[in-house]
C-alpha cells in the first residue's frame, strides 16, 4: 500500500466509527471549509488544508512522501526518538521498515489535540446530557489542553524521523473511535442486570485485554463493587483526552451507571464515587492496541506486514 492509502484508510475507518455519524462529520468538514473561506488572503498560508478532508487533527502523515510504497511497518503506542532509532537499527540488520506508525500523536497532531475533543459532548448527548452544556464545558477543557501542549517539544520525534529518513505517521482518534464502538457494542449486549464482574469477564474475553491481564494491566474496577449492577454503561475511550471533571455529575443525573474507560485520573474517580457512578478501567495500552488492531486489519489485507513495539500487541481479526 502507498503511505497515502494507509493514511486515507485510517481516516475512513475513523469516520465510519465516529459517534457523531455522517451528519456530524459533514458539519465538521463544512465548518473547516467555512473557516478557510472566511480567512483573509494573507493568513491562508497558516490553514491546515488536511482539515478539509480529515476531521481528525491527531491523525497525520508527519514525515514522508505520501506516494511511497509500504510493505512493512513498525507500530507502537508511543513513538519517540528511541523507537525511531530501533527502526533504523532493524533496517541496518536487514529488516526493511518502510513506515513507523504511532498511535499517540506527535508534532502538530499533538499540539492540536484539543480539536478532536468536541466529540465528547456528542457522546454525552446520547445519554441525556444537553448538548449546550456539553459544548460549553468542553470549550473550557479544550482551551486548557491547548495551553498545556503549546509548550511541548512536539517536533522532537518528527525531527528525528526526518534525519533518519523514516516515514512517520500517527493514528489516534480513528483507533479510539474503533475501540469505543467495539467495546460499547459488547457492553450493550450484556444482560440488564449484569454486574461489574460480568463486565470484567466480557472484557477479559477480548484478546488484547486478556494479554493485559497477564502483564498486570488488565481491566480493573476503579470505583464500585464487583457485585454491583452496572446499569447503563457508557464507554469513554475517544475524544482526545479526559474531559472535564464536572461532567461526571451530569452523566449521573442523566442515568449513566457505569463508565468503562481506558484510564481515569484520581480527581475524576473521586467525583464518580461521590456521584455513585461505577468505574471500570479496561487498560490504556490494551485499549489502544485493540483500536489500532481494528484499523491495521485493513493494512494487512493490503499486504502490509506489521512489526509490533512500544506497548502495541498485534491481534489480527482477518
Amino acid at each position: 500500500m502507498k503511505l497515502r492509502e494507509i493514511y486515507e484508510a485510517a481516516v475512513r475507518k475513523g469516520i465510519e466509527q465516529d459517534p457523531r455519524g455522517k451528519k456530524g462529520i459533514d458539519r465538521i468538514l463544512f465548518e473547516a471549509r467555512k473557516t478557510l473561506d472566511d480567512l483573509a488572503e494573507k493568513r491562508r498560508w497558516e490553514f491546515d488544508q488536511e482539515t478539509l478532508v480529515n476531521p481528525f487533527s491527531d491523525t497525520r502523515i508527519l514525515v514522508g512522501d505520501p506516494e511511497i510504497e509500504v510493505r512493512r511497518m513498525l507500530v507502537g503506542i508511543d513513538i519517540g526518538v528511541g523507537e525511531l532509532l530501533l527502526a533504523d537499527r532493524l533496517r541496518e540488520r536487514g529488516q526493511a521498515i518502510d513506515l513507523v506508525l504511532a498511535h499517540h500523536p506527535e508534532g502538530r497532531a499533538l499540539v492540536e489535540l484539543e480539536a478532536v475533543m468536541g466529540v465528547q459532548a456528542d457522546i454525552w448527548r446520547r445519554y441525556g446530557v444537553p448538548i449546550n452544556y456539553g459544548d460549553a464545558v468542553m470549550a473550557e477543557r479544550r482551551d486548557e489542553i491547548l495551553r498545556y501542549f503549546h509548550a511541548h517539544n512536539s517536533q522532537q520525534a518528527v525531527a528525528a524521523a526526518g534525519l533518519l529518513d523514516l516515514p512517520l505517521m500517527c493514528c489516534h482518534t480513528p483507533a479510539d473511535n474503533s475501540v469505543n464502538a467495539f467495546v460499547q457494542e459488547r457492553c450493550d449486549a450484556l444482560d440488564e442486570n449484569a454486574t461489574l464482574d460480568d463486565v470484567l469477564d466480557m472484557l477479559k474475553e477480548i484478546p488484547e485485554y486478556r494479554q493485559a491481564v497477564l502483564e498486570g494491566t488488565g481491566p480493573v474496577i476503579f470505583q464500585g463493587s464487583s457485585s454491583h449492577r452496572a446499569g447503563t454503561i457508557m464507554v469513554d475511550m475517544t475524544g482526545g483526552t479526559s474531559g472535564p471533571v464536572e461532567a461526571i455529575d451530569r452523566l449521573a443525573t442523566a442515568g449513566v451507571g457505569t463508565i468503562v474507560g481506558m484510564h481515569m485520573g484520581e480527581e475524576h474517580r473521586k467525583k464518580a464515587k461521590d456521584a455513585h457512578i461505577n468505574v471500570i478501567v479496561a487498560g490504556h495500552h490494551a485499549s489502544d492496541s485493540l483500536g489500532m488492531n481494528l484499523v491495521i486489519d485493513e493494512y494487512e489485507r493490503g499486504g502490509v506486514q506489521v512489526v509490533a513495539c512500544s506497548g502495541f500487541h498485534r491481534v489480527s481479526r482477518l
